[in-house]
């Protein structure tokens, strides 16, 4: 076995198992035909540890082969010296010495031949040159392994990438080297070097040699990164962190200027990949040297090439990016004055606002997520140009849109720190985001959160900006949440119905504006028992958004369908409610499909819960049981939402009464006690839906013999709804129909049959003779006059009953079929959207 100048193993070698078994099988996969062997390039940036992947395979797998030998190539002229220095190893030298370029030629053809070593492995480590070292690489039966920055191997050798740890790795290759070190400040201490394995190094050997901590560490990386980085260089490496790259970044000084400059304001963006359709959108903003560059379309490209020859930047052509680690960009920045880092990270702005999409619907969503990890790193936040704030307003909105609250609820905070320190309180700007924050608070089921916030925003944009200002729209508009939220149901809809014609005259009757006010009073109409006319409204309003997105493939779209199929429910039109759920669901998957939603997007999870509720109204009880389970699972494990979300709590609600109809009432029983709790602690004892789910909760302990309890649980909700809501209200005709069905299970009769007569009536002239429910008190009532002997009543009042239900819902249908046996029905409560 010939073994040449293959450096020591690194004895803290972790992770690269991957990697090494994929360098493994591609090299033992070559023929031994010398036409067919091809050589392999491991090629990444500096520090990634491309050297010692190769000294660990050469070590590994030594076995293997008959000759390994090892060729520093970062200078051209070495690489000729050391393949001679193999010749007499060779025995290529035994007539006596020869020159250099001659020992060359016989090494090469020896090896080609495979002669006297058939299994040679040859590695080039820092091959950065490949136009000056590819005609000294032989070829033959044997392996040719590269190691190199330069991407350019890539088109001629078979190339490995490789990249900075996993995240997994750093935890993996920290824990080793600094026993001892906490999972929190290795996670830091990873993040803060971006996963590369030399600077983890590097960290790893001054903290294991100095006693430093983690934390300490961390703000000297902060305080003076350059002197840190350039400190301590590991044992096993010839040069530390900064001095990895400082050598890059002279020769680019001194042969591609411009992918320098390029390269510097790279150094502003944040560590992701930086768009580069975004820095070509912005070139023709940029009045500068570079901006003037820029638009030198061969020049930026040749710049680009040079960044990835030099391994100072990672290119996806495929994604259409550039990529600059953290490290390199902190080396970059602080080798520049105070006033040069102030002017790029001024030209930075420039193109980040230049990306702006201009609205923050989710149909922009490519252009928003290449701008959201370069916000917080320029510092753009903290602009107080007009247009970088509309920057920081659009993509907050858009957070907002794609249900990504708590993201939004972070940006809007750490901006608006700065805006009010720079501007005040009262600033248009400052007052637009925290309608904004609002929104995000209310998202978030912190709804009196955002009623004090915004209600005083709401004064102070009013006579900052005047009552029918766009902004004051907008958040006027908001308003009438925050009302619903506090069971203000009454005061929404006239907050509302005056809105309405505001932002038509500001707006325009068919803005998304004003189309989002329209949807609004829909739901006002439905929580204040006007069915019909919300219905009306949402179908308009679908119109509308039709016309405007084009079609049913938009989220607001979607929102409309679904808000259709619900009002055709609250209408008792249970069978098409049902068909239209199904289809506003089948289009929100698509929107999932087609990546303009996230499958935990609050208004998908709101749709499969009321998906669940039309197919339980419909008498689909087993599916809508298995949808119920489903969106309350995926309630409670989203980050975002949780057990105590107020839409979390109508989805146990929801699963509470699936669960009472498909024949569990314990079960049910428990489910629903438990949240009928928590929508007291989240929403107040006294508000509507609190009482609501009393007449679930009621409901089960009639079913499990409890009457007495179910009893006093319903003249309480009584007394409340009557007092929030007025006794002509849905919601409490709803808990008087159950409470005389209380009392006929306790053997007050008489009593049973004045109560739901009184709500018979006054079902007939809200809802409508065919309305469900004043069907399903008109089956109680005539099971109460046939216990009072009154049969000639009762039977004229069931058969016009059961006529008007065959009708409505169809012979099969469950409440059907229980009434025409002569069984007692029930109401129960669905909390409505707010």
């Amino acid at each position: 076995m010939i073994w040449g100048g293959v450096p020591q193993r690194n004895k803290n070698f972790t992770g690269r198992e991957s990697q090494l078994a994929e360098l493994r099988r591609r090299v033992s996969s070559e023929q031994t035909d010398v036409t067919a062997v091809l050589p392999h390039a491991l090629q990444g940036l500096g520090g990634v540890g491309k050297t010692h992947l190769a000294i660990e395979y050469a070590y590994r797998y030594q076995s293997h082969y008959d000759l390994i030998w090892w060729i520093p190539a970062d200078q051209p002229a070495l690489v000729r010296s050391n393949l001679a220095a193999l010749a007499p190893r060779l025995g290529l030298s035994e007539g006596g010495l020869l020159r250099v370029e001659d020992s060359v030629a016989a090494v090469l053809d020896a090896l080609r031949r495979g002669e006297p070593y058939h299994r040679w492995l040859l590695i080039f480590d820092n091959a950065d040159q490949p136009e000056l070292i590819r005609s000294l690489m032989p070829h033959g039966p044997g392996h040719v392994l590269v190691t190199s920055r330069n991407r350019r191997w890539q088109s001629i050798v078979d190339t490995i990438e490789v990249d900075v740890f996993a995240r997994r790795e750093s935890l993996e290759f920290l824990d080793r080297r600094v026993p001892g070190i906490a999972q929190t400040d290795a996670n830091q201490l990873a993040d803060a070097l971006g996963d590369l394995p030399l600077a983890l190094e590097q960290a790893g050997a001054l903290q294991f040699e100095t006693g430093m901590g983690v934390q300490e560490y961390l703000q000297l990386l902060g305080e003076a990164s350059s002197r840190l980085l350039a400190e301590n260089p590991p044992s096993d490496y010839s040069k530390p962190v900064a001095a990895a790259w400082s050598l890059s970044v002279t020769r680019l000084r001194d042969q591609a200027p411009f992918a320098l400059e390029l390269l510097r304001r790279c150094a502003f963006f944040g560590p992701e990949p930086i768009s580069l359709e975004m820095l070509d959108r912005g070139k023709y903003t940029l009045s500068s040297d570079f901006g003037r560059s820029m638009q030198d379309r061969l020049l930026v490209s040749r710049a680009m090439r040079e960044l990835g020859r030099y391994a100072l930047a990672k290119i996806d052509t495929s994604r259409k990016t550039v990529q600059v680690h953290r490290l390199v960009q902190m080396l970059i920045r602080d080798e520049l004055p105070v006033e040069e880092q102030a002017r790029m990270r001024d030209e930075v702005h420039a193109l980040l606002i230049a990306a702006d999409p201009g609205d923050s619907e989710t149909t922009k969503r490519a252009a928003f997520e290449d701008l959201l990890p370069h916000i917080v790193p320029s510092g753009v936040f903290e602009s107080t140009e007009v247009r970088a704030r509309q920057l920081i307003e659009h993509l907050i909105r858009y957070l907002f849109n794609v249900g990504d609250f708590t993201t939004g609820l972070s940006e809007a905070d750490r901006a608006l720190a700065q805006w009010e320190e720079a501007s005040g309180e009262r600033d248009p700007d400052v007052l637009v985001l925290k309608g904004i924050k609002a929104d995000i608070l209310w998202a978030l089921g912190r709804h009196q959160d955002a009623y004090n916030l915004r209600r005083p925003t709401l004064e102070a944009i009013t006579e900052v900006l005047g009552a029918d200002h766009e902004e004051t729209l907008v958040i006027l508009n908001g308003h009438g949440a925050d009302l619903r939220a506090r069971g203000d149901f009454r005061a929404a809809l006239e907050l509302d119905e005056d809105a309405l014609p505001r932002h038509e005259r500001t707006f325009g009757p068919f803005a998304q504006e004003t189309l989002l006010v329209a949807n609004n009073l829909a739901l006002d109409y439905n929580l204040n028992s006007s069915y019909e006319r919300a219905l009306q409204r949402d179908q308009e309003t679908l119109v509308g958004r039709r016309d405007l997105w084009g079609g049913d493939a938009n989220p607001w779209v979607a929102l409309s369908l679904a808000a259709v199929a619900r009002d055709l429910r609250q209408a008792g039109q249970y069978l098409k409610a049902r068909d239209s759920a199904e289809h506003a669901y089948r289009v929100y998957e698509d929107l999932v499909n087609n990546r303009l939603l996230a499958a935990d997007h609050p208004w998908i999870l709101q749709q499969a819960k009321d998906l669940s509720v039309a197919r339980r109204k419909a008498g689909y009880f087993p599916e809508a049981l298995e949808l119920a389970e489903q969106v309350y699972g995926r309630y409670t494990d989203s980050r975002q939402f949780g057990r105590e979300h107020p839409d979390a709590l109508a989805a146990a609600i929801n699963l509470g009464n699936a669960q009472r109809v498909a024949g569990d009432p314990n079960d049910a029983a428990e489910r629903i006690e438990k949240t009928v709790g928590r929508y007291q602690d989240v929403f107040g004892a006294d508000h509507p839906y609190a009482y609501g789910c009393h007449l679930n909760l009621a409901l089960v302990h009639r079913q499990l013999g409890r009457v007495d309890e179910a009893e006093r649980l319903l003249k309480s909700a009584l007394a409340g709804l009557d007092d929030r809501l007025g006794p002509d209200h849905h919601f409490t005709l709803t808990c008087l129909a159950n409470l005389a069905t209380a009392r006929s299970a306790q053997g007050a009769i008489d009593e049973a049959l004045e109560i739901g007569e009184r709500a018979l009536t006054q079902f007939r002239d809200l809802l409508g003779p065919d309305h469900p429910h004043t069907l399903v008190c008109a089956t109680n009532v005539a099971l109460d006059l046939a216990q009072l002997g009154r049969d000639e009543e009762a039977q004229k009042l069931s058969a016009d009953t059961v006529a008007r239900y065959r009708r409505v819902l169809g012979p099969e249908h469950p409440d059907v079929r229980a009434g025409e046996r002569g069984e007692r029905l029930d109401f129960d409560f669905e909390p409505p959207p707010l």
